[in-house]
C-alpha cells in the first residue's frame, strides 16, 4: 500500500526520483499514465492488470466509456526505475501534468500520484477548505 507525501525535483532530462519507500511496491517496471485532476498515476503491473480488466469491461457503445478509456490508455507507458531510483517521464506526460521542476509524489492506496508542486498546493488548499463536507459525502461508502 502506498501512502505519504514526498517532494522531489525533475532534472532537465525529465527524470524524477521515486521515493525509496515506494520502489519495492512499484517494482522495477510499472505503468505511468495520465491521472485525474492534472496529475499522473503510477501503478504496479499487478494493479494495472486489474484496472485494465475493468476498463476493458466498459461498454464500447457508451461515449463516456470510450473517451475515458482513450484518455487513460493513450497516455500509459511502462516505466523502469534506474539504479539511482529515478524514472524518465515522457514529454507528453510532463506537459499534461505541467511538471517542470518541483514535484510532489503521493502514495494513494494502490497507486502513486505525481503532481506539479504548485498545482498540488492549489488543489490541497481548495480540498482542505471543504474537507468536512467531502468527508460527510463519504458516509454512503462505509468509511
Amino acid at each position: 500500500m502506498f501512502m505519504g507525501e514526498y517532494h522531489h525535483s525533475i532534472d532537465n532530462k525529465g527524470r524524477l526520483i521515486v521515493p525509496a519507500k515506494f520502489r519495492d511496491d512499484l517494482g522495477e517496471t510499472f505503468v505511468i499514465t495520465r491521472g485525474l485532476d492534472q496529475c499522473l498515476f503510477g501503478y504496479p503491473l499487478s494493479e494495472w492488470a486489474v484496472i485494465e480488466d475493468k476498463l476493458k469491461g466498459l461498454p464500447l457503445t457508451k461515449k463516456d466509456a470510450r473517451a475515458f478509456t482513450r484518455f487513460f490508455f493513450s497516455g500509459a507507458t511502462e516505466s523502469e526505475i534506474d539504479k539511482q531510483g529515478r524514472i524518465n517521464i515522457p514529454s507528453t506526460l510532463l506537459q499534461y501534468a505541467k511538471l517542470e521542476k518541483e514535484c510532489v509524489i503521493l502514495g494513494v492506496s494502490n497507486r502513486i500520484e505525481i503532481w506539479s508542486k504548485s498545482i498540488w498546493e492549489e488543489y490541497f488548499a481548495q480540498s482542505e477548505e471543504s474537507f468536512a463536507e467531502i468527508a460527510e459525502n463519504m458516509i454512503g461508502f462505509d468509511i
